[in-house]
This record gives structure tokens, sequence and C-alpha cells, in this order.
């Protein structure tokens, strides 16, 4: 995995696809700030600005972001050309905005925010690792509780965050014990080369991406995306009367040298289509093909984005996830206790973001805490431009608002008030050995159990996803129909593959499901996941779906060990 350059970044539109430019660090006569980092943290915020800790109270990201952050240039576009009309029509919420005016002391008689007596939850418990000792059973032994109280902020001093705060109506953006927690984490992580960026808390990256899609997308537009996406972004796009405009992959993802062919010939007559502007992509485990963009490709494919004025959505739920290489025959373990690796060395070498790299606030990135904490959270943030995230909650008033009030305050107690940014990053290095474990266990099962004459794979980088590929050549139909299968072949062999594992008790995703232009598919592929099954199953489900393979293949049955067939 590529390190962060620590170098300063000029994108610059030209005639091709390699317009980054990259300043050499020896030549640069400006001193860029030391980056912000989690030994900066404290002081930060010892003399920074205090958590407003009234109800509904605003906060900004601006709030709580480092001189470093502070100190560069804005972003060089705001995209608000690019907004639907909806989109731009929405106005803020006048019972919203009034609170700007609220201070300690002031009689509201203007919204309707019940009174906090009346919420019957005087104080909620929960028991959570201590880091590094994240395992179940080093939990149940170690672990501590935290609580929140009614008026542990407001009344006690005692916390940023509290129930009387978190369980009544509050702002689009989320409160600012989050609010903070996560700008000092952006920068940390991501370190924006722009200044002006700001974070808006969501009730997780599939609300969000409805949110974004309504702001940038009309009726009859293409929204650009891998040829193979994730489902739900393509049942979201469908209903606005947007289609899907598939761009072919390789094992490190979209390809941005076709991206940029189809962009530069777009023919709106024929295409009955305006030229595209909107990308989705899904750069680290993307799902359902599990491939991850290297930094070369995300620096190309955002160079194509700087040629052709495109917006990204960056959705990165697996970010974190980013693994060890694969090697055959072998499963990494995960030490017990864990041992975590400095944080430096963890960041240094993730693949840095299209946020890390983007100069023009062309980038609205989706973070979610569903692969990381618990999906049941239903709690995420996006980070962009200001005019972008500004409409973005304009849209989240009037639709969730924002996450459960009871999620957030153990969000707060989890990451901010026991664990800190240290202890977050190393919970992050703890679940991505995890799942590196559970990816070696499932790619060496590939290995054992399934028919190499017909099933093919690359495998995973990072995620939680699998895709096999299935020669469908090898199928006796494709010989019965001499060589010329359709669409419709293809799903029934497609059907007839997952219908035979779920009836050995295995279910698989089918690759059809996935198909950003739907009805295009000429190749069979299929989903399977490592994040769900125990571990010890895994291995006992692959066998059944190379089972399932060689049944409707025509395959011979594999022979066991012991001679018996399986």
């Amino acid at each position: 995995m590529a390190p962060h350059a620590n170098v300063d970044v000029e994108i610059e539109p030209v005639t091709d696809t390699s317009s980054v430019v990259f300043n050499d660090p020896v030549q640069i006569k400006t001193v860029r700030p030391q980056k912000f980092t989690i030994d900066h943290v404290l002081h930060h915020r010892q003399t920074g600005t205090a958590v407003p800790n009234t109800v509904a109270a605003f906060a900004s990201a601006n709030m709580f972001k480092s001189k470093a952050a502070l100190g560069k240039p804005n972003a060089r576009r705001q995209f608000d050309h690019r907004l639907t009309e909806e989109s731009k029509s929405r106005k803020p919420s006048s019972l919203k905005e009034a609170m700007k005016y609220y201070r300690a002391g002031t009689i509201s008689l203007c919204g309707g925010l019940p009174s906090s007596e009346y919420f019957p939850f005087e104080e909620l418990n929960a028991k959570v690792p201590m880091a590094p000792a994240f395992s179940e059973a080093e939990t149940a032994m170690s672990g501590v509780s935290v609580s929140s109280g009614k008026y542990d902020a407001v009344r006690d001093g005692r916390s940023d965050l509290d129930l009387a705060i978190a369980l009544n109506y509050g702002q689009a953006m989320g409160p600012g014990a989050l609010i903070r927690f996560l700008t000092e984490h952006t920068e940390i992580v991501h370190d924006p080369l722009y200044s002006d960026w700001e974070i808006c808390l969501t009730a997780g990256t599939t609300s969000a991406l409805e949110i974004a899609l309504r702001m940038f997308t009309d009726k009859s537009q293409y929204v650009i995306t891998e040829e193979y996406t994730f489902s739900s972004a393509i049942e979201a796009v469908v209903p606005l009367g947007a289609k899907m405009l598939g761009i072919k992959m390789d094992a490190d993802g979209m390809l941005p040298e076709e991206l940029d062919s189809v962009l530069s010939e777009w023919d709106e007559s024929a295409r009955r289509a305006p030229k595209p502007f909107l990308m989705y992509t899904v750069p680290t485990g993307q799902n359902p093909t599990a491939s991850t963009q290297s930094l070369e490709r995300r620096r190309q494919i955002y160079a194509v984005a700087e040629k052709h004025d495109l917006f990204i959505l960056e959705d990165e739920p697996y970010y974190f996830l980013q693994m060890d290489p694969f090697v055959s025959g072998r499963t990494h373990n995960v030490p017990s206790p864990f041992k975590p690796a400095g944080v430096a060395d963890f960041l240094a070498n993730l693949v840095p973001s299209y946020l890390s790299i983007d100069t023009s606030g062309r980038v609205l990135r989706m973070d979610s805490f569903s692969k990381i904490i618990a999906p049941g959270s239903r709690c995420g943030w996006v980070t962009g431009s200001p005019k972008v995230i500004e409409r973005f909650m304009r849209h989240s008033e009037v639709s969730a608002q924002n996450p459960s009030g009871f999620v957030m305050v153990a969000l707060h107690k989890l990451l901010d008030e026991n664990w800190g940014h240290k202890g977050f990053l190393e919970w992050l290095m703890y679940i991505r050995s995890e799942y590196t474990r559970r990816r070696d266990i499932m790619v060496n099962a590939c290995e054992e159990h399934l028919p190499r004459e017909v099933a093919s794979w690359v495998a995973p980088k990072a995620g939680m996803f699998h895709w096999i590929s299935v020669d469908l050549t090898k199928h006796p139909l494709y010989q019965s129909k001499c060589g010329n299968i359709d669409y419709a072949t293809l799903l029934e062999i497609e059907e007839a593959v997952f219908v035979s594992a779920a009836e050995q008790g295995v279910l698989i995703a089918k690759g059809s499901w996935f198909r950003s232009q739907k009805g295009t598919d000429t190749e069979l592929f299929f989903r399977t996941t490592f994040a769900a099954a125990p571990a010890e199953k895994i291995v006992d489900a692959i066998a059944k779906v190379g089972g399932a393979l060689r049944k409707e293949f025509g395959l011979p049955e594999q022979q066991a060990q012991n001679g018996h067939a399986r």
C-alpha cells in the first residue's frame, strides 16, 4: 500500500489523464505548517474553542480545526452550479435557525423542544473495551463501564455531551462534541489540502447517498460508476429517473482511460442525455468486486475529473480495512493480547483518500460507523466543501435530521472519552487484522475447494468481499448453443448455481444484482463475504459453493483426503 506523499499537490486540467503534478519537496520555497497528529490534540483542545453544550447548539468543523488546516487556501470551486433545482430551492429551517440566538439562560418559547425532565432516561450505561484489549473475552474481563447522565454537560460539567442535549432536537450537522472529534480525525487521517472543508453527521451512508443524489441528479442524467457497483446505489438512482453509466474495471478498480474516453466522445444526441458530471465510487474494498484503487489510480481518475469537471461521491465504509497482502496457504494470526502498530505507521500505509488529494472541492467523502463499529448505529458523516455541506444540511433538516441521540451519546463516550484518537485508530488496526485473518481463511478455502477449471479470483486487498469469476464457456449450455449464450441464458446459469448453493445451506450474492447497467452482463460472477459467517463455518460454506459449481457445470465431485466424495 502506498504511503502518503509528503508534498504539495497541484492539479492542472489538461487534455490527457496525466494532469497531476507533484512538486519536488526540495524546491518548495514555502514551508507548510506542521501536520496535525494525535500528539497535538490535547494542547489544541486546551487552547481552542470549547464545545457548545446547549440544546440544539450550532457547531462546525471550522470551530475545531488546527491553525495548520485554517492556514491553507480555500477550495478552488464550490460546485453549487451542479446542484439540482430541488437542492437550490431548499431554505434553512426557520426553527433551527432561531437557535442561533439561544444562550445559557435564554427562555425559549420558540421551538417545540420538549423539556428534558420528561425524558424517562436518567442514566445510560455500557461496557466497552479498553484499548488495545478489544476481543470479546478481554472486554468481558477488563472492559470498563461508561455512563451518560441526563445533565452531565449542562449542570455538572463532567462531559461535553449528555442525555439532555443528545435526546432533544438538534442541528443537522450534529452536536459539537462529535463534530470536534470527527474534525480532528479528518485532519489526522486525511489532512485535506484546502482549508474550508466542513462536516455533517448522517444517518449512515445509504441515507447520505440518497441525499447527495437528490442534490446533484436530475431526470434523464447519467451517474458514472464502476461497471459493477453497490446494489443500493443502483436502487437509489433509478427511481430518480436517472441512469447508471458503468465504466470498465480491472483489479485496481475503475479504468481512468476508459472514463476519459467515454466522456471525451460523449454525444448528447445519441445518448439523449447531457454529458455526465456526477461520479459515484467505492475506492477501497469496492462493493462488490473488492477492488482497491491504488494511489496512482486515484490520481489518474482525479485528473480525469478535473479535465471533465466531474463531482466525486467518495463512498468509503471499508477504508480502514486495508489488509496485508495475501500469501497462499498462510493465515494471518491476530495475537492475544492484540499488539497494535504505531499510529504513524498505520496511517502511512493507508492508500490516501480522494479527499486528501482534492484541491477543487469536487469530492464529497462519505464515511460510516456501520462497518467499523456497528451497522445499527445508523451514524456516519460527510466531508466536503462548505456550500455542498450547507446544502446537504438543508436536505437533512427535512429528512433524518441527525442520528439517534442514544447513538451519539454512546459514540461520544466510546470514541472521545474512553478510547481517544489513539485508541480509535488501534481499534481500526484490530478489526483490520481480524478481517485480514478472515480473508485468508476464505481465499485459502477457495484454493482448496473451488474447481479451478471454471472459477478464478483475485485475493481482496481490503474490505469484506470476495469476488469470484466463473467461466461461462465451460458450461454445458455454452457447448449446446455453439458458444452463443444470451443474457437470459446467463441468468439461467447464474440462478442454477445460486439455488444449488442455497439448497446446501449457503447463500451467495449474484453478480447481476450489482451490474450498474442492468441487462448488459456478459460474464458470470458471484460475491461472497467473509464478514458474516463464523470463521470456522467459512471453509465448509466455500466447499459447498464448490459443490454447486461442479454440479451445475457437470464436473466430477471433489474427492476428500480420505477418499470419500464430498
